[in-house]
């Protein structure tokens, strides 16, 4: 799956996710009828962190996730990246 980082303060995001929540490290946007939103998954090369998908986004279509990372600079970093991912709940 391809794996992208964001962290909105690019565009201004005041930091609200699609459920309502405030954006947190293990925050994943999802296209719900690929994962639903409120699976918690592990990411490949993350170890045993559990990710939760948590938000949806315009351009996250089909095979594809949006991790949240707590800077600009962390999501520029990682970029975009084919990962494996394993959905646990």
């Amino acid at each position: 799956m391809l794996a992208t980082g964001y962290n909105g303060a690019e565009f201004g995001s005041a930091g609200y996710m699609a459920n309502g929540q405030h954006v947190y490290w293990g925050a994943v946007a999802v296209d719900p009828t690929v994962i639903p939103l409120g699976s918690r998954m592990y990411i490949q090369g993350f170890g045993d962190k559990v990710f939760v998908a948590s938000d949806t986004g315009s351009a996250i279509k089909g095979n594809r996730i949006d991790i949240w990372f707590p800077t600009v600079q962390d999501a520029l970093n990682f970029g975009g990246q084919t990962r494996t991912i394993t959905l646990i709940s």
